[in-house]
């Protein structure tokens, strides 16, 4: 399922797709405890209220959210393809946004249309609103900025299956930072 991109202007992506298990596992939801104890683990530790990551942790990826801090290095996957390189992911290594990251989820966009747009057409919407939504979270234009994004969207077989409609952009950065980079203006 690795594609390449066109543009030399988008970075890096991370495609989100269930594996064969997240996809049994969905169809084994009857049965209750079972299932629970297999899902159980991919939970991201959250404070209450305000839902913050409070420790280090591998998250399922269809946990993920808005304002989530993501260790990119640690990512299974990143890097390995080159730039430009799509790949599916499981888990996503997630940690309280006070310790070093190289990613934070900046928008999600949670799409209304009932028909999968195809792949190009997946991958287009989603360099779009990514593109778009990073100059609002930066402070500065994609090409004015050092950061980078990268991020998550549906397969074919999660919109189907899944029901996932979700697109979720991450900025990205080549050094580990501290706190966000909301307003960073870099």
């Amino acid at each position: 399922m690795n594609r390449t991109l066109s543009s030399a202007r988008r970075p890096v992506r991370l495609l989100v797709a269930a594996t064969a298990a997240v996809v049994s596992l969905t169809v084994l939801g009857g049965c209750g405890a079972i299932f629970d104890e297999i899902t159980s683990g991919g939970d991201a530790p959250r404070d209450e209220p305000g839902g913050e990551i409070t420790a280090s942790a591998e998250a399922d990826a269809f946990e993920i959210l808005t304002g989530d801090c993501i260790d990119l290095v640690a990512l299974d996957g990143y890097g390995d393809s080159g730039e430009g390189e799509e790949f599916e992911v499981e888990s996503v290594p997630v940690v309280p946004c006070a310790e070093e990251h190289t990613g934070e989820v900046y928008a999600e966009l949670v799409m209304d249309t009932d028909t999968y747009p195809g792949d190009e057409g997946m991958s287009q919407t989603f360099d779009d609103w990514c593109y778009a939504e990073f100059e609002k979270f930066v402070g500065l234009s994609f090409e004015e900025s050092v950061y980078s994004y990268t991020g998550f969207y549906p397969t074919q077989e999660t919109w189907e299956q899944l029901n996932d409609r979700t697109l979720q952009c991450i900025i990205s950065s080549e050094e580990p930072v501290t706190g966000s980079l909301e307003g960073i203006a870099e």
